[in-house]
C-alpha cells in the first residue's frame, strides 16, 4: 500500500497535525521532548511485559530439567511450552472488551494478578497435569498483558515519542528473557527436582511488583474521553503535554475523533458494536487496517522467533554443544544480543520511522535463518562437527534474534496499538494479538515435531522463506506512521473517495 498523506483541511481542524519529521518542536511551538510523566507511565505499564519475557527465557532452560525430572516425552515438552502461548489467545481476545469496560489501568492489574496465580501453580506443581494447569492460567495473564500494555502506552504518549514509548513493552520482554536465561544459569546447579520449580516460581515476585506499581499510573486519556470523563482526561493530558494549550488541542482532537466515529462520549459506553464494525461491516480503511494489523502479527510469530528462543538449547545441542551449563550460557549471549538491539531500535524508531527498521529487520532475519539452515545442514552430514560450523549456527541464531529485535519485535506492538481508530483500538488490537498468540502457540507446539521430519536445517529454510514473503507484505501494506497523532493515522489507509467522505462528515 502506498503511503497517503494525513487529512489536510485546516478548516475542519483546530489542531495542526504534527510534522512527519525529527523536529524537536511542533508548528505551534510546543516542545516535543520526552515527557517524564508519559515515560513513567509507559515504564510502569511495560513492566508487565517482563513476565512474558521471563517465561520465554526461563522455560528454554527449565524444560531440560522438567523433561528429566518428570520423565516426559518430546511431545509433552512441546505441549508444555506451547500451551502458554495458545492459552494466551484467551486473554488476548478477552482483553479488548475488558479494557473498554473497566479501563486500561485495571486491565493491567488483572493481567499481573492472573500471571501471579499461574506462576505459583507452576512452581508448586506436583505433576505434569498440574504444571499444564499453571501454564494455562499464566497464559491467560500473558494474553492480557500483551494487548493492554502497548495500547495503554500508545494512548498516553505524545505523537513524536510514541514509537519509543510504545516499543518499551518489547524492551521489557527482552529484558525478561535475559533475566530468565540468567535465572537458568544461576539455578541450574541445584537439585533437579528443585531448580526448575524455583525458575518458574520466581516469576511471582515481579508480578506482585507490577500489580502494586500500576496503581500509581494514570488512566488512558482516550478511554476517559470515550467514557465522557473529559475533566479527568484533560488533567492527564496536561501532565503528558508541554503546556495547557497543547493539552487543550490534544483533547479537542481526541473528542472530535470520538464523535466522528459515531461513538458519543458516555459513561455507559463499554465497547458495544466494535466486533460488528471490525468484521461484519468494516469500511475500506478499517478493512485495510485490520489486514495490516493481523498481517504484521502473523509474520511476527510465523518467523519462528519464539520457538527458536524456547528451543535454542535443543538447536545448540543438535549443533554439537552437549554440556547443559554451556547450553544455558550460549542462550545468555542470545539474550544479551536481543536486549541490546531492541534498545537500539526503540531509540531510533521515532527518528528513522517504522518502515525502514521493519524492512531491515525482516530482510536480516531471512538472511540469518538461511545461514542457520546452511550451518545446520552441514552439521547433519558431518561426523566430526567442526567448530566453525557450530560457531556459524550460534552466530546465525543470535543474528536472527537481533534482527527480530530491530524490526518485528518492537514494531509489531507499535503498529497494533496505533493504527486502529480510537473506538476500535482495544478490541481491534486484541483480535490482531489473538492471531499473534495462536500462531505462536502452533509454531511452538509443532517446531520440534516438524524439525524431526525435515531436520532443523530444513525448518530454518522454511522460516527464511516465510520472512521473505513477510518482507514483501510489509513493503506494500504497512504505511509509515512516524510523527502522526493517533487521530491522523486512519487517513493513511484511506483512498481519495474515503477522504472526501471523511471531510464532509467532519465539516
Amino acid at each position: 500500500m502506498s503511503q497517503s498523506p494525513a487529512l489536510d483541511s485546516n478548516k475542519e481542524h483546530d489542531y495542526q497535525p504534527l510534522p512527519d519529521s525529527e523536529s524537536a518542536s511542533s508548528p505551534s511551538g510546543f516542545s516535543c521532548g520526552l515527557n517524564k510523566y508519559a515515560l513513567a507511565g509507559a515504564i510502569l505499564a511495560s513492566t508487565n511485559s517482563v513476565l512474558l519475557g521471563y517465561d520465554i527465557g526461563v522455560m528454554s532452560g527449565a524444560a531440560l530439567f522438567i523433561r528429566e525430572d518428570m520423565n516426559i516425552t518430546s511431545t509433552q515438552v512441546e505441549i508444555l511450552v506451547g500451551s502458554l502461548n495458545v492459552c494466551s489467545l484467551i486473554g488476548s481476545i478477552a482483553s479488548g472488551k475488558t479494557s473498554d469496560c473497566i479501563g486500561r489501568r485495571y486491565t493491567i492489574v488483572l493481567a499481573a494478578a492472573t500471571f501471579l496465580i499461574g506462576a505459583l501453580l507452576m512452581g508448586l506443581a506436583p505433576s505434569f497435569s498440574f504444571l499444564i494447569a499453571g501454564r494455562v492460567v499464566a497464559g491467560i495473564g500473558v494474553g492480557y498483558s500483551l494487548m493492554i500494555a502497548p495500547v495503554y502506552v500508545a494512548e498516553l504518549s505524545p505523537a513524536l515519542t510514541r514509537g519509543f514509548l510504545t516499543s518499551l513493552p518489547e524492551v521489557f520482554i527482552n529484558g525478561g528473557i535475559l533475566l530468565g536465561y540468567i535465572s537458568n544459569y544461576a539455578l541450574s546447579g541445584l537439585p533437579q527436582n528443585l531448580n526448575w520449580r524455583l525458575m518458574l516460581g520466581l516469576a511471582a515476585f515481579p508480578a506482585i511488583a507490577v500489580a502494586v506499581g500500576v496503581l500509581a499510573m494514570p488512566e488512558s486519556p482516550r478511554w476517559l474521553v470515550m467514557k465522557g470523563r473529559l475533566d479527568e482526561a484533560k488533567r492527564v493530558l496536561i501532565r503528558t503535554s508541554e503546556s495547557k494549550e497543547e493539552a487543550e488541542l490534544r483533547l479537542n482532537e481526541i473528542a472530535r475523533a470520538a464523535n466522528s466515529l459515531h461513538a458519543p462520549s458516555s459513561s455507559n459506553w463499554s465497547g458495544q458494536g466494535v466486533w460488528r464494525d471490525l468484521l461484519l461491516r468494516p469500511t475500506r480503511p478499517i478493512r485495510r487496517i485490520l489486514i495490516a494489523a493481523v498481517g504484521v502479527n502473523f509474520f511476527m510469530q510465523a518467523s519462528g522467533n519464539d520457538a527458536v528462543v524456547y528451543f535454542s538449547p535443543e538447536v545448540f545441542r543438535d549443533a554439537g554443544i552437549h554440556n547443559k551449563k554451556q547450553l544455558v550460557g550460549v542462550t545468555i549471549l542470545m539474550g544479551i544480543a536481543k536486549t541490546f538491539f531492541v534498545l537500539i531500535s526503540a531509540i531510533f524508531l521515532d527518528s528513522y520511522g517504522r518502515r525502514p527498521l521493519l524492512l531491515l529487520g525482516s530482510i536480516g532475519m531471512a538472511v540469518s535463518l538461511a545461514a542457520l539452515g546452511l550451518g545446520s545442514k552441514f552439521l547433519e552430514y558431518s561426523i566430526d562437527k567442526p567448530t566453525w560450523a557450530i560457531g556459524l549456527c550460534v552466530v546465525a541464531v543470535c543474528s536472527a534474534a537481533s534482527f527480530f529485535s530491530i524490526g518485528l519485535g518492537p514494531i509489531t506492538w507499535v503498529y497494533s496499538s496505533e493504527i486502529f481508530p480510537m473506538r476500535l483500538r482495544a478490541q481491534g488490537s486484541s483480535l490482531a494479538i489473538g492471531v499473534n498468540r495462536l500462531v505462536s502457540g502452533l509454531v511452538a507446539m509443532t517446531f520440534l515435531s516438524i524439525s524431526r521430519e525435515i531436520t532443523f536445517g530444513g525448518m530454518f529454510f522454511v522460516l527464511a522463506g516465510i520472512m521473505a514473503v513477510g518482507t514483501v507484505f510489509f513493503y506494500f501494506y504497512l504505511p509509515e506512521t512516524k510523527g502522526k497523532s493517533l487521530e491522523e493515522i486512519e487517513a493513511l489507509f484511506e483512498d481519495d473517495y474515503d477522504k472526501e467522505n471523511r471531510k464532509m462528515l467532519l465539516s
